[in-house]
């Protein structure tokens, strides 16, 4: 089983693929199988690597709280494990977090950064949503969470679909590492703390920032500040998506990022 020492915790990854190296980090609440639908068309171009962050999967979990900071270091930790000297970096929600202070805390080594369904921070609003997101989720059940995480980040229109949503229902209760409740909410906590915004203009890589237009986990507003923030950034909105456009929407999720990343690569000679 691929695992990694990684300041202090031991991470499960997963490597597809060959070529430039493709680092992918998941969001809240998530492990590695959330990219089960971008893995194979990215790794045709890239060596990807997905991987479990602390607190779910197949990773440890932490002893107590830590910052979105803490869950960048253990992710450049992975890439020295890996011997990366510098990778390609896609972040989704807080992933997205993590991904942000990886460039802004180890920028020689992001080759290009995509921040999907993101934001650079909240301030006290984010910290008061962080408290109650890891308290509510010691009060439900595991189906009940991920019932109501699901209502957060899947559209109207797939509830219609029910022989869809069925079957991601059942894919994400299938998950033969579900997540502890006391996992969530440390990671629902640190992400209500981060906080970028005044550090983000020095980002000088090459940035594109996806946004979702229907989010309402993250609205839209909030990847439209990122790009604002970011010098240079390229922002695409993908029309009437909502949070989980990975999952809903996999295959203009997956050109947005296929695209942006092939047009920052050096021309063949």
């Amino acid at each position: 089983m691929p695992i990694a020492d990684a300041n202090g915790q031991r991470l499960y990854y997963e490597i597809a693929g060959e070529g430039e190296p493709l680092l992918m980090v998941m969001g809240l609440g998530a492990d590695h199988l959330a990219w089960a639908l971008q893995v194979p068309p990215l790794s045709e171009h890239f060596k990807v690597v997905t991987y479990d962050n602390r607190d779910c999967g197949q990773s440890t979990y932490a002893e107590g709280p830590y910052e979105i900071t803490d869950l960048a270091a253990d992710a450049i930790a992975l890439a020295d494990h890996l011997e990366f000297d510098s990778f390609h970096l896609v972040g989704a929600s807080m992933g997205g977090c993590i991904a942000q202070e990886i460039a802004l805390g180890w920028p020689e080594r992001v080759r290009t950064l995509t921040l999907a369904i993101t934001f650079g921070g909240a301030g006290a609003y984010g910290r008061k949503s962080g408290r109650m997101m890891a308290a509510d989720v010691e009060r439900r059940t595991y189906e009940e969470q991920i019932d109501q995480m699901m209502l957060l980040c899947f559209s109207e229109d797939l509830f219609d679909q029910e022989e869809r949503i069925t079957f991601l229902r059942q894919q994400m209760l299938a998950n033969p590492h579900p997540q502890k409740p006391e996992g969530f909410a440390r990671q629902a906590e640190a992400t209500g703390r981060h906080e970028a915004r005044e550090r983000l203009p020095s980002l000088k890589m090459p940035v594109h920032v996806i946004g979702a237009q229907h989010d309402i986990l993250v609205p839209c507003w909030k990847s439209e500040e990122l790009a604002e923030l970011i010098p240079g950034a390229k922002l695409s909105v993908i029309e009437g998506a909502t949070h989980g456009l990975n999952l809903e929407r996999a295959d203009d999720f997956n050109s947005a990022v296929l695209e942006f990343l092939r047009s920052e690569q050096p021309s063949p000679a």
